[in-house]
């Protein structure tokens, strides 16, 4: 990059930046698409499925939002971005406030019909290419990975020994009401009670869910402006991309991890065409042989909130992430923050203008990669 093309900021645009900045940040903090699609009652609903052999729908319920939509739209709609001189800082901005108005959509429509066609507008659904790619990966020979299994507290134990060796500060909460089996939101550390998962995996969840969640939150703090904190749009997809990405250069992604990313893919078109719990459940048991406590969290995934399009974005995200981890430019200022691979272009010009901070925290195996074997590097290559 040509530091000669680079104009710093003024004073005024900084000062306009910094108000809008913070304007935004008190109007959307604290609005979750993923915490609001949690069921507040699955595990109920998950037991009622199996007494009653897979005949029944479940109905998920989830907490009230206590949001005002149409109040706090207008007053997205009428913040100041055009003060924002930089034409990078105030595409961010354009881009973070419609994404916004979008998530707020969503959360508006939680449990109706009308959620389903919000996740569509939002994340997308599956193409022809990514059922392509979760068909081929389907057709692998399983692979004899350890089966040493880790629960709860064994999952908690390996992510702190990784948290203390990085010098990462984070909460950590057990909780009995989840569907992952782990997760971060902010910097609190979920791991689901009932989790129980091979050795491999739970390694794979710490690079993941520490590695690339929780750095990119640490990272996000650290900058003069709180927009990377909320996130660019649709960062669902270079976030998961990155936190696989994690998983494969640490050395820990599996071909079933891999499975499951495809079966995440095919659920997500059931769900859309079939739109039943049912049909898309006993797709996954008995056309590909899906465990069925395993084919039961898969569909409730995607089933969440009235038909979550989210899930998948992981295995696309991954194969866009890893190309550009290996030919694009300024790659780890996507650790800034709460990014979008879209957006990489303007963040890393940000980041010569010293207008963003360069991430503080890098991704261990961004940094020291294992050298995976080639089936493995033959495999993640061939997704297209």
């Amino acid at each position: 990059m040509n530091r000669e093309n680079i104009i710093p900021l003024t004073h005024a645009t900084l000062k306009h930046a910094k108000a809008l900045d913070s304007e935004l940040f008190s109007l959307v903090n604290g609005i979750e698409i993923l915490s609001a699609v949690s069921p507040t009652n699955y595990n109920q609903q998950k037991a009622d499925f199996f007494k009653r052999h897979f005949s029944t729908e479940p109905q998920f319920t989830y907490k009230p939002s206590g949001i005002n939509a149409f109040q706090l739209k207008r007053q997205l709609f009428n913040l100041p971005i055009e003060k924002v001189e930089d034409a990078d800082l105030q595409r961010i901005y354009e881009d973070v406030i419609i994404s916004y108005v979008d998530k707020i959509d969503q959360i508006e429509t939680l449990g109706s019909q009308d959620f389903l066609y919000n996740s569509l507008r939002y994340f997308g659904e599956p193409t022809e290419k990514d059922i392509r790619n979760a068909s081929f990966i389907l057709h692998l020979p399983d692979s004899d990975d350890d089966e040493q299994l880790v629960d709860a507290n064994g999952i908690q134990a390996i992510m702190e020994q990784f948290a203390q060796q990085q010098g990462y500060q984070y909460d950590l909460l057990v909780d009995d009401n989840m569907i992952a089996n782990a997760l971060v939101n902010k910097t609190t550390v979920k791991i689901n009670s009932a989790a129980k998962v091979p050795l491999i995996e739970a390694h794979a969840l710490a690079h993941h869910e520490l590695g690339v969640h929780l750095v990119t939150t640490l990272n996000a703090q650290s900058q003069p402006f709180k927009v990377l904190q909320l996130g660019c749009p649709v960062n669902t997809m270079t976030q998961e991309g990155m936190a696989i990405l994690s998983e494969y250069l640490a050395g820990h992604l599996t071909i079933k991890r891999l499975k499951i990313l495809a079966l995440r893919v095919l659920a997500v078109e059931s769900m859309i065409k079939d739109k039943s719990f049912r049909t898309t459940f006993m797709m996954l048991k008995e056309q590909l042989g899906v465990e069925k406590n395993l084919a039961f969290t898969i569909t409730s995934r995607v089933y969440r909130g009235g038909g979550f399009t989210k899930d998948y974005l992981y295995l696309r995200g991954f194969h866009e992430v890893l190309h550009a981890y290996e030919e694009q430019e300024g790659f780890l200022n996507l650790l800034c923050g709460k990014t979008a691979l879209m957006h990489l272009p303007q963040i890393n010009r940000l980041v010569e203008k010293g207008i963003f901070n360069p991430p503080q925290n890098i991704t261990p195996s961004f940094v020291n990669p294992t050298d995976n074997d080639e089936v493995r590097r033959f495999i993640t290559h061939a997704i297209k």
